[in-house]
């Protein structure tokens, strides 16, 4: 549970290429989360081409700095699953196991919201050439920290209510 409490946002990267090996692992930990009747909808593209790196983190304004991320995810579901209204929440539990195997192989990333901001969204399909039944839902910059992260704690038991 540690790792739970080691993760953050990390925005600021050393210039160090991320093994391949490390990649596929984070993208196992991504795969093997929970779905709606199974439907595993999500689907990933690794960037690495620097040009493309920038367009992609152009797309917002709370995406930027992705463009010194030595990789950048696109996090996208499939439109023609069983259940396409849970799609984007199914990825939301693979982008959360994603960023923990993250921080587990001391990598660093952060998860920049797309979904479900319909320009957003258009512009890194278009951008990402994502095929036509997948919507894109989220860019997740990854690279190793440039700087310490400091483990943290969000717990706040007055949001809990007993019954």
């Amino acid at each position: 549970m540690e790792n739970l409490f080691h993760r953050t946002s990390v925005r600021k990267y050393l210039d160090k290429p991320i093994e391949k090996e490390k990649i596929l692992q984070i993208l196992r930990a991504a795969m093997a989360a929970p779905s709606a009747c199974n439907q595993q909808p999500w689907r990933f593209t690794v960037v690495t081409d620097r040009a493309l790196i920038a367009r992609l983190a152009a797309t917002s304004p709370y995406a930027t700095f992705a463009a010194e991320a030595p990789v950048l995810l696109v996090i996208s579901y499939r439109k023609d699953c069983q259940l396409p209204e849970f799609a984007p929440v199914d990825t939301s539990a693979a982008l959360e196991n994603l960023w923990i195997e993250t921080d587990a192989l001391g990598l660093g990333g952060v998860w920049m919201g797309v979904y479900p901001r319909q320009e957003r969204m258009a512009k890194v399909a278009e951008i990402a050439v994502l095929p036509q039944e997948e919507e894109a839902f989220a860019l997740y910059a990854l690279g190793y920290p440039a700087g310490e992260i400091k483990p943290h704690d969000r717990f706040h038991e007055e949001w809990i209510r007993w019954k």
